[in-house]
């Protein structure tokens, strides 16, 4: 089959390798920095399954600029373009989504397009309604950053919203790539679009239980590691997710959560209203006790949300830091994925020892063993040493 992945970010470009395998993949990219990098078979994002897979494996990947190379001759489009939270529309900014789909409808009438991208409840009927001539599907993603492709050759489920017979045959060719047998569900637009939304709020709101359950450990002074793992212990709540950390962060769950939150506009809730201010609490809480410490500079050890990742997007630690500088302290950056001398008005100190003998005290969001000789400097609530 010939297929057209549109965007190749995180979900786009795991998706064109998995595909690639076995199938005709064009890779479509705005960046042509991106384009160049994997038909050079680099890997546009830190990922280290996918570098192994570009480097090494045989696949039938071509990137391009041009749309009209990408949906030449398909039978299929996968649109993963991003689509950002919009917080004066209240609500996900679905443009990119429906550019492609508009072109799709101009240069390759009548295939079937399947939507990655996270979208809000409805978009998917909308889309189907304004475009009669096309097969709409909606299949979201579950990846995390650093591991999307692994998260694809071994995933843990396969939701496909849609026609039953179009949901099928691409709930199939994802099975066929993977290298695991997961379970699968093929079911209506909307219900697939609120799993994804629901799944990652969940996420959220694990995040942000044990992060009140940290912050009342510091509020009185108790060994909030002993509180976790006791807790962790009940087999129904387990020791997953469950690390204290700045906040919940990244590309996904921030504006998933806001989104379902906006999607709840009719219906009665308190529950979802009450995980995303807690983030915003969380971080609060977090500001003032490294306040406490009367550090005038203060430095931020990596501004990722995690370890193998190059993504800092809506990473925690940058709220920590806007409140930091709110009250007038000096804030370092030590980012190694950042090659600007600045970030946010903030110095960013590319030597290591050099930003640890500056700063009087260095934040990090998640412990790394290059901290270990500046140890007394540090202040994490990383309690476990992993995500």
């Amino acid at each position: 089959m010939k297929i057209a992945v549109v965007g190749l970010g995180y979900v786009g470009i795991a998706n064109a390798v998995l595909l690639a395998q076995r199938h005709d993949v064009r890779g479509l990219d705005v960046i042509a920095k991106t384009v160049d990098l994997v038909n050079a078979r680099k890997a546009p994002i830190v990922d280290a399954e996918l570098e192994d897979y570009l480097a090494h494996r045989e696949l039938n990947l071509l990137a391009t600029t041009d749309p009209e190379i990408a949906y030449d001759g398909v039978e299929l489009v996968v649109v993963s373009t991003p689509t950002n939270y919009d917080p004066d529309l209240n609500f996900f900014d679905t443009t990119s989504v429906e550019r492609v789909i508009d072109d799709v409808s101009r240069l390759a009438p009548g295939v079937t397009v399947v939507v990655k991208s996270t979208i809000p409840v409805g978009f998917t009927e909308r889309m189907r309604a304004e475009y009669p001539g096309l097969k709409i599907l909606f299949s979201p993603e579950f990846l995390r950053e650093g591991r999307a492709l692994y998260d694809n050759l071994h995933p843990s489920r396969i939701v496909v919203g849609g026609d039953d017979g179009e949901a099928k045959v691409f709930a199939d060719l994802l099975r066929e790539g993977a290298l695991e047998e997961p379970p699968v569900l093929l079911t209506g637009a909307r219900e697939a679009e609120a799993i994804k939304l629901f799944a990652n709020t969940y996420l959220a709101m694990r995040v942000a239980y044990f992060n009140e359950l940290d912050s009342y450990a510091m509020a009185h002074d108790l060994d909030a590691r002993a509180v976790v793992e006791g807790v962790g212990y009940d087999a129904r709540i387990g020791a997953h997710y469950n690390n204290p950390s700045f906040g919940y962060g990244g590309y996904c769950l921030p504006k998933d959560t806001r989104q379902l939150l906006a999607n709840y506009e009719d219906v009665p809730q308190t529950l979802i209203r009450a995980i995303v201010d807690s983030n915003t609490t969380r971080k609060d809480v977090i500001a003032q006790d490294i306040l406490k410490r009367d550090a005038k500079v203060v430095g931020l050890y990596r501004l990722v949300m995690k370890e193998g990742s190059d993504n800092f997007r809506d990473s925690s630690i940058q709220g920590i830091m806007k409140r930091l500088k709110a009250k007038g302290l000096e804030v370092l950056v030590f980012e190694p994925a950042l090659d600007e001398p600045e970030f946010f008005h903030s110095e960013v100190v590319a030597d290591f020892d050099d930003f640890a003998e500056r700063a009087e005290l260095i934040v990090a969001n998640r412990w790394a063993d290059q901290l270990e000789p500046v140890s007394d400097k540090v202040y994490t609530r990383d309690l476990f040493g992993r995500d």
